[in-house]
C-alpha cells in the first residue's frame, strides 16, 4: 500500500512533547484556525500559523494577531512553556512571584524551576513589563540549550554589552536572528509578537542538513553475559570511531541462562547501564515471570524504554513507570511510545513495538494489552512527523519474517515514514541489511542474531529531507578469535571485574544444583543421536512437544536435530551443569505449520546419510517412521505414522500438521529446505523458549524418568 513521508518542509522540532495545551492570551483571544488575521505580513505567515495551529498562542481578536504589539514577560513565558511541551496541568515549585496572573503561574513556575527564567527582584517577576530582545536572547538560549560560549564578551553589535553578549552570540549562531542591522541588535527594544512568533518558529524548524548516523544494536541476548566485557569493548571502539551514534536493544534480555534465573535481569541491566544504552523495547520474554521483575528492571534502568503498542494502563506493577507519548527529553527508567534523540543537531525519532504473540507465549497478565502494531505504528510515525521528525527508527520485537501475525517485512511494506527497523524476536543473522523499497522512500531492516554473539552496526546517511541515501551494515563478532586462538576483542577491565566478582561465583555454584533424576542412563552419544533413535532424544522431544502444546494445542509432532544433543547423562541425579552440557547452544523453540508431504520430505533429509553420521538426523516425538537405508537417497522413507488421541495413524500428505522444532532447523538449517520454505512463507511461529530450559522443566515435572526406545525410528535394513 502507499506510504506517506514527512514533507521537505518538516524539520526537526525542538519542542518536547506531542500534545500541547495552553491557556488563552486573553478572554477575547481567537485562534488562527477560526479567523484570518489582517495584520500578518507574508514574512510572518508561517510562523504565526505554527504558533496558532499548535495551540501555543492565539490572536488578540478575530482579525488581529498583534504582530507589531510588544509581548509581555508573562505572555512570553506562557508561549515558551507551551512550545517546550511543558504540561499546564503539572505541579511545579512556586517561584514566589506575587505579580504573575493565575493564567501564567504554571508557565513561570515551571520555567523558573528549570532555571530558564528569573524575576526582576525578590517576589517580582515583572509580568506585564515588555520583554526586551536582550532578555529574549538569554531566555531562548537557556530554554533550547543553545551552545553558549562563556568566553564571548563582545559581539558585532554595538548595543550589546558584555552581560548579554554570550546569549546574543548563541542566538545569532543558531540562525534565529541576524540582528536589526549589521551593527545593531536592538538590545533594549521591546520584542514584538511577530518577532517572537518568528523566533519560536525558527527554533522548531532549524535549517535541515545531511546526517551520518551509526546505529549499534543488539537483540535476544537472553542473559548471555559471559562475554559482557568484550561486548563493552566493542561498543566503546565503535563510539570512538563514530561519534554520531545511538545504542539500541530490541528486547528479550530476560530468560535463557542461569544468570537470569539467579538475578532476574539485573545482572544484564548492570552492564547495559555501564555502557549507556539509549533505548530498549520489550521482548515477549520480558513478561515470562509476570510484570513485577520487569517493573524492577525498568525502574533501575539508566535509559528509557519505547513501546507504542503495549498498553500497561491496567497493570499495577508498571503503569506508574509509564509516561507515554513522545519525549524529547526522556527520563531514565520510564516508558514512552517514542523518544526523540538529538544527534549532531538533528532529531531522530525512535519508537517501539512488541509482538502480540506475547499473550500466548509468555505471561504478561490480564493487565497488559497488545494493540495492533500497524495501526499504532502509523499513528506514532504521524505524531513524530507532526513534530518535524523525519528520521524515524522502529525498534521492534516482532520478528523478521515471523509467522505469528506481525513481522518487520510487513511493517516496512505497510507503514511509510519508517527509515530503519532494528528488529528482534526471530534471532535472524542478517549479515547484510535488508532494503525494502515498497514505498516512496526506502526502509532498512537489521537484526543481530542472538545471545550477545554480535554487536550490530548500521551506518546510515540521511539527506536533508530525512531520506536514506546510503547505508552499510556490519556484525561485529564478540567472541571472534585470532590465529593464535585468543579473543580479538579484549575485555573491558571494569566490566570484567564486575562479572568476576559480583555474578560469576554464584552461577558456578548454581550449576551444581540437582534438577532431576533418571532411573536409566540417557544416551546422547554423538554416533548414536546422529544415526538412530535414542532414549535421550525421546525425552528431549517429548519435553519440546509438551511445551509446544501449551502454546498451540494443535501441536502433534516435535523433532530435534541430533547435532543439538552433545552429551549423555548417567543414571541418578541430573545437575544443571549436565543439562547445559547436553544442550549448550541455547536453541529456541519454533512451531511450524507443515503438510504431510513436507514432513515426509524432511524425514528423507533426516536419514540421507545413514549409516553415516549426520547432525541433521532427527530425534522425534509424536511420530513413528520406518525407512530403508539400502535405498537411494530420497527414496528411503517407507511408512510414517502420527500419534493421535487413539493411537498412531498414517501420515496424510495433503493434511496440515503443527510441528515443533528449534529455530535453527526451522529456518532451513542442516538442509531442511521444506522447513525453510515454510519459514519464508510465514508458517513458522517463534515463541522462543530455550531448549535446555524446556528439558529442565520436563525432567523436573517427570521425576525418576526412565525413557525407553519405542521404535519411533526404524531402519528396516538393520537387524
Amino acid at each position: 500500500m502507499g506510504k506517506k513521508k514527512a514533507s521537505s518542509h518538516k524539520f526537526l522540532a525542538l519542542a518536547a512533547a506531542a500534545a500541547i495545551a495552553v491557556p488563552a492570551v486573553s478572554p477575547a483571544a481567537v485562534s488562527a484556525k477560526e479567523h484570518s488575521f489582517k495584520d500578518v505580513p507574508a514574512r510572518y505567515t508561517e510562523a504565526v500559523a505554527y504558533l496558532t495551529n499548535n495551540g501555543i498562542t492565539k490572536g488578540l481578536s478575530p482579525s488581529q494577531f498583534g504582530t507589531n504589539v510588544s509581548i509581555s514577560r508573562v505572555d512570553a513565558a506562557i508561549q515558551l512553556a507551551a512550545a517546550l511541551g511543558i504540561d499546564p496541568q503539572g505541579t511545579y515549585k512556586n517561584a514566589g512571584f506575587k505579580d504573575v496572573p493565575k493564567r501564567g503561574q504554571w508557565a513561570v513556575n515551571a520555567l523558573a524551576e528549570k532555571g530558564i527564567i528569573s524575576g526582576k527582584a525578590a517576589g517580582l517577576f515583572g509580568a506585564y513589563d515588555a520583554i526586551t530582545r536582550n532578555e529574549t536572547a538569554r531566555l531562548i538560549s537557556l530554554a533550547y540549550k543553545l551552545t553558549i560560549d562563556e568566553t564571548v564578551k563582545k559581539t558585532p553589535f554595538t548595543d550589546v554589552n558584555a552581560q548579554w553578549a554570550k546569549y546574543v552570540d548563541a542566538l545569532v549562531k543558531s540562525g534565529v536572528t541576524e540582528g536589526k542591522t549589521s551593527s545593531r541588535f536592538g538590545a533594549d527594544d521591546h520584542l514584538q509578537r511577530g518577532e517572537w512568533a518568528l523566533f519560536l518558529y525558527r527554533l522548531a524548524h532549524p535549517a535541515a542538513k545531511e546526517l551520518d548516523l551509526t546505529i549499534m544494536h543488539t537483540n535476544d541476548t537472553h542473559a548471555h553475559i559471559e562475554n559482557a566485557a568484550r561486548k563493552v569493548t566493542a561498543i566503546k571502539e565503535v563510539r570512538k570511531a563514530k561519534p554520531n551514534n545511538v545504542l539500541l536493544d530490541a528486547g528479550d534480555v530476560f530468560s535463557g541462562t542461569l544468570y537470569f534465573n539467579e538475578y532476574l535481569g539485573q545482572a544484564d541491566l548492570n552492564f547495559m547501564n555501564l555502557v549507556g544504552y539509549d533505548a530498549m523495547t520489550f521482548g515477549n520474554h520480558e513478561f515470562d515471570l509476570g510484570t513485577k521483575p520487569l517493573a524492577n528492571f525498568i525502574a533501575k534502568a539508566k535509559f528509557p524504554f519505547v513501546s507504542a503498542n503495549v498498553n500497561f494502563t491496567s497493570d499495577e506493577n508498571i503503569k506508574g513507570l509509564v509516561t507515554g507519548g513522545i519525549a524529547a527529553a526522556p527520563k531514565d527508567g520510564s516508558v514512552y511510545d517514542a523518544i526523540i534523540k538529538e544527534v549532531d543537531g538533528e532529531k531522530v525519532g525512535i519508537f517501539g513495538l512488541t509482538t502480540a504473540e506475547t499473550v500466548d507465549i509468555s505471561s504478561p497478565g490480564a493487565g497488559v494489552m497488545f494493540e495492533d502494531y500497524l495501526e499504532k505504528s502509523k499513528k506514532t510515525v504521524a505524531s513524530l512527523e507532526k513534530q518535524g521528525v523525519n528520521k524515524i527508527i522502529a525498534l521492534t520485537h516482532i520478528g523478521f519474517k515471523d509467522g505469528g501475525g506481525d513481522n518487520d517485512v510487513t511493517l516496512a511494506k505497510e507503514v511509510e515514514g519508517i527509515d530503519i527497523i532494528v528488529g528482534g524476536h526471530s534471532h535472524d543473522l542478517l549479515k547484510e541489511p535488508v532494503l525494502d523499497t515498497t514505498g516512496k522512500e526506502p526502509t532498512v531492516i537489521v537484526q543481530a542474531n542472538e545471545y550477545n554473539k554480535y554487536l550490530g552496526t548500521l551506518d546510515v546517511k540521511f539527506d536533508k529531507n530525512g531520506k536514506v541515501i546510503g547505508h552499510a551494515g556490519k556484525l561485529i563478532e564478540i567472541d571472534a578469535k585470532g590465529e593464535d586462538g585468543t579473543y580479538i576483542l579484549e575485555d573491558d577491565p571494569e566490566a570484567a571485574e564486575i562479572l568476576a566478582t559480583e555474578y560469576k561465583p554464584a552461577i558456578d555454584a548454581k550449576k551444581k544444583t540437582v534438577v532431576g533424576k533418571t532411573a536409566v542412563a540417557l544416551n546422547g552419544e554423538r554416533a548414536d543421536v546422529r544415526t538412530k533413535e535414542t532414549n535421550l532424544g525421546n525425552l528431549i522431544t517429548d519435553g519440546m512437544l509438551e511445551k509446544a502444546k501449551t502454546i498451540n494445542k494443535e501441536a502433534v509432532i516435535a523433532v530435534q536435530n541430533g547435532g543439538g544433543i552433545r552429551a549423555s547423562i548417567n543414571e541418578g541425579d541430573i545437575t544443571l551443569d549436565e543439562v547445559l552440557t547436553v544442550m549448550p547452544f541455547g536453541n529456541a523453540l519454533a512451531i511450524m505449520n507443515l503438510t504431510g508431504a513436507e514432513i515426509r520430505a524432511a524425514l528423507e533429509n533426516s536419514v540421507k546419510e545413514v549409516p553415516g553420521q549426520f547432525g541433521g538426523f532427527l530425534q522425534v516425538s509424536g511420530l513413528k517412521f520406518t525407512y530403508d537405508s539400502s535405498k537411494p537417497v530420497g527414496e528411503r522413507v517407507k511408512t510414517v505414522e502420527v500419534k493421535k488421541e487413539n493411537g498412531y495413524v498414517p501420515l496424510v500428505d495433503t493434511e496440515s500438521y503443527v510441528v515443533a522444532t528449534n529455530t535453527f532447523t526451522a529456518k532451513g538449517g542442516d538442509g531442511y529446505s521444506t522447513f525453510g520454505k515454510a519459514y519464508e512463507e510465514g508458517r513458522v511461529s517463534e515463541p522462543g523458549f530455550v531448549d535446555w530450559e524446556m528439558f529442565r522443566d520436563y525432567i523436573q515435572a517427570n521425576p525418576n524418568a526412565a525413557p525407553e526406545l519405542e521404535n519411533r525410528i526404524t531402519d528396516i535394513n538393520q537387524p
